[in-house]
């Protein structure tokens, strides 16, 4: 396995966060409150992924990440389906879990952490 496939299924990682986060705009534009839920309830996954799951989250552990990760990801493909739009919300769902899933291989899980070494040791 190739360090730039490594980087590429990182950013793919990111690219699923960033959809995530539209899928729950998506759902909120649908609601009666749009001009609030639009923004809002990505705002409010956001500051749950900060918090709980993210590389770096305060309250993250090896037990609540992914729970607040695959609750993330579920609800937001579960806010596509109720939108109308069934199959982004299969698609979302498959992408999310092959791209976390490849995420998890120890080479490219430590990734992050070999760029953070490698660029302290050059300063």
């Amino acid at each position: 396995m190739t360090v730039a496939f490594g980087w590429l299924v990182l950013l793919l990682v990111f690219v699923d966060e960033v959809l995530a986060m539209a899928a729950f705009g998506v759902w909120g534009w649908q609601q009666d409150a749009r001009w609030l839920l639009v923004w809002l309830l990505p705002v409010v996954a956001c500051a749950a992924w900060f918090l709980f799951a993210s590389p770096k989250a305060q309250y993250g552990g090896p037990l609540r990440r992914p729970l607040v990760k695959v609750a993330v990801f579920g609800l937001a493909s579960l806010a596509l389906w109720d939108a109308g739009h069934p199959g982004w919300a299969a698609a979302l769902l498959a992408f999310s879990v092959v791209v976390n899933a490849l995420a998890q291989i120890p080479a490219i899980a430590r990734l992050p952490d070999q760029m953070r070494t490698a660029s302290e040791t050059v300063d």
